[in-house]
């Protein structure tokens, strides 16, 4: 059984272990400082209107984490909810625990829009997303960091 749950203090080490495996797979387009996957830990522990990170747990097990964002689009008339990761660990893949977690995500956060990013040597992630209704966008994305 899969549950989903908030952030809490006492699982920062093992969401800063997943993320960083996370960027670490050879489906991710670039690493990510760990100081970030800390920094992301304290905002979501905190009341805001912007993000938020969720422990999966399956039959009591850690078994990986999302993260979604928020914001509103002119285009889609509405809000957007941005799937900004969704990590399973290995063992517990191919259990739904994914398909799960959008479920959840559609019923507590309603929007106009979701949206996710994936990269497209990530053929697992693009069949579950096709099967909920994704589609490729034709947009070529930018980055500018400060």
């Amino acid at each position: 059984m899969t549950k989903i749950d908030n952030i809490t203090p006492s699982d920062r080490e093992e969401y800063c272990q997943m993320a960083t495996e996370f960027y670490s797979m050879s489906c991710c387009d670039h690493c990510v400082d760990k100081s970030h996957f800390e920094n992301a830990f304290d905002y979501c522990l905190q009341q805001n209107n912007y993000a938020k990170i969720f422990m999966i747990r399956y039959n009591g097990e850690v078994a990986g984490y999302g993260n979604i964002s928020f914001t509103y689009s002119i285009e889609a008339g509405g809000n957007v909810v941005l799937l900004e990761e969704l990590f399973i660990k290995e063992k517990f893949r191919n259990k739904g625990i994914g398909k799960n977690f959008f479920e959840f995500v559609y019923k507590n956060y309603p929007a106009k829009r979701y949206r996710l990013e994936v990269t497209e040597c990530n053929t697992n992630a693009i069949k579950l997303y096709e099967k909920l209704g994704y589609k490729i966008l034709n947009y070529k994305q930018m980055i500018k960091e400060n």
